[in-house]
């Protein structure tokens, strides 16, 4: 289900249920730091960089690189 790993890329799907106002909220910013950066960003890869900063987690496709 929600935790099936993807042995192409490593990821893993899954699902969350987030207040429908963050999820408006995150979508403004996403919009704002798409035309800051001039490329796409998405609130998915928003809430990615919020967990990965708070929890000090390492890129593990970078390192297999």
């Amino acid at each position: 289900m929600g935790d099936d790993m993807n042995f192409k890329n490593g990821n893993t799907q899954i699902n969350i249920s987030i207040p429908s106002a963050w999820k408006i909220q995150l979508e403004n910013i996403a919009r704002l730091e798409s035309a800051e950066q001039g490329k796409n960003i998405t609130m998915l890869d928003l809430m990615r960089r919020a967990v990965k900063e708070k929890f000090q987690l390492e890129d593990v496709l970078n390192d297999r690189e």
